[in-house]
């Protein structure tokens, strides 16, 4: 079996053919500056490392170009696209109802579009990254899976800020978390290696280019770091940076301001 991981952004396609038989990658890459005239993909592939300059202003073109190194006959690891099992795609925000990894449908979709003013430079991105792969390849599933899925199991006296609570009622803001695929892997591995009842109670942490840390009780998510956005930090300490992202959501809906973001403008 043979899986398809992309991580579409606003500028960049993540991507690996992973076979799950063995859980071998076999091949892996970038294709950075998507959307400009400098475009640039670089490939892992058998030892070998390979880098390509070809604009792809769109992201269904570059997913296309990834599409064709996948079955170029130099890497012989792929006879035709229908080799692939499943597409899956990491998706940065899925609001209050995504809350686990679906199949894609018309719904997925509609729900992942509505959650783009809360995460305006990932989503489009995303989301423009399935409809690419429906098109370019529509006899393989596509899955969904979301950062903000694993913290939906928070209580609600961890999601919720100290603001009035018709702020939440209207504009939806409350905690929601991030980084979630990586602490729940986290879980699964602590699990693996200390067994379930020595792990009831853990504290994950996601370490990289943007850090994190979650509260994990019975398997469960309790409490996480990030909130609205990953700007966020704890109630007391900075507190000028906690609000800061959400003084500027509830101002942007309210003014209704136009926020110009990679050449998009989101209303």
């Amino acid at each position: 079996m043979k899986v398809l991981v992309l991580n579409c952004g606003s500028s960049s396609i993540k991507f690996q053919l992973i076979d799950m038989d063995n859980e071998n990658v076999l091949m892996k890459g970038v294709y950075e500056r998507v959307l400009t005239k400098d475009s640039l993909l670089k490939i892992k592939c058998n030892g070998e490392k390979i880098e390509i300059q070809k604009a792809a202003y769109t992201h269904k073109e570059g997913i296309a170009e990834i599409f064709k190194m996948l079955v170029d006959k130099r890497f012989n690891i792929l006879d035709s696209l229908n080799d692939i099992s499943v597409i899956g795609h990491r998706i940065v925000h899925g609001g209050e109802k995504l809350k686990k990894s679906v199949l894609v449908n018309e719904e997925v979709k509609k729900e992942i579009e509505d959650c783009i003013e809360l995460s305006p430079l990932h989503n489009p991105g995303a989301l423009a990254g399935i409809k690419a792969c429906e098109e370019l390849a529509p006899n393989i599933q596509n899955v969904t899976v979301f950062d903000t899925a694993f913290h939906q199991t928070m209580p609600e006296i961890a999601y919720m800020y100290n603001i009035p609570y018709e702020m939440y009622e209207k504009y939806k803001i409350r905690r929601y978390g991030f980084h979630g695929t990586s602490h729940r892997y986290i879980r699964d591995v602590v699990r693996e290696l200390l067994g379930e009842e020595n792990t009831t109670k853990i504290i994950t942490c996601h370490i990289g280019q943007g850090a994190s840390i979650c509260a994990i009780k019975d398997g469960k998510s309790i409490d996480t770091s990030m909130g609205l956005t990953p700007l966020d930090r704890n109630t007391y300490g900075n507190k000028i940076w906690k609000y800061r992202s959400i003084n500027c959501y509830i101002f942007s809906k309210k003014r209704k301001f136009k926020i110009r973001r990679n050449r998009r403008i989101i209303k």
